[in-house]
């Protein structure tokens, strides 16, 4: 989507970032929780006749876009460029045990399961997973952030493109 927006100018197009969800998994659910509230914040505005004064308001710069939630695994494709996304190092925070991307798929087709949650801002390269803490490094390299950090999930949310409120 980002190459649509360059080439196009499509300011209205929001990044994606797709959370790949348990249900049954209390982080996962407050990764979801606070997904979903950053998300519905983003979009709030208030009207005249809910405030008296918008300027505060008005001036904040929000951060918009499309959640998509998938409790299924994601497609080979998907995997694939999650795995890019973080790594031959840090594969193994993405599926259990892995030791390389070549490992990873493997045992992907061995029966192996993605950790979870996993979020990815497809736009940015950038994924969040569960359990090991990383520093974002800068937008024009690909990071992991592992956990349900609040903190770190909010830095992936907030280094999206701001729209002027």
């Amino acid at each position: 989507m980002s190459m649509f927006k360059k080439l196009f100018g499509e300011a209205g197009v929001k990044d994606v970032i797709t959370l790949f969800h348990s249900s049954k998994n209390p982080s996962s659910i407050r990764v979801y929780t606070l997904l979903k509230q950053t998300a519905g914040t983003a979009q709030t505005t208030a009207t005249e006749d809910q405030a008296s004064s918008h300027d505060q308001q008005s001036k904040l710069q929000r951060t918009e876009f499309d959640l998509q939630v998938e409790e299924s695994a994601p497609t080979p494709d998907q995997l694939q460029s999650i795995l890019e996304y973080v790594g031959e190092s840090q594969a193994g925070s993405v599926i259990e045990g892995a030791t390389s991307v070549s490992d990873a798929l493997k045992r992907v087709r061995q029966g192996s399961q993605i950790t979870r949650p996993l979020v990815v801002d497809w736009n940015k390269g950038k994924v969040g997973l569960y359990l090991n803490i990383l520093q974002w490094l800068g937008p024009a390299l690909t990071v992991v952030v592992t956990g349900d950090s609040e903190s770190e999930i909010l830095k992936l949310v907030k280094a999206l493109p701001h729209k002027e409120a």
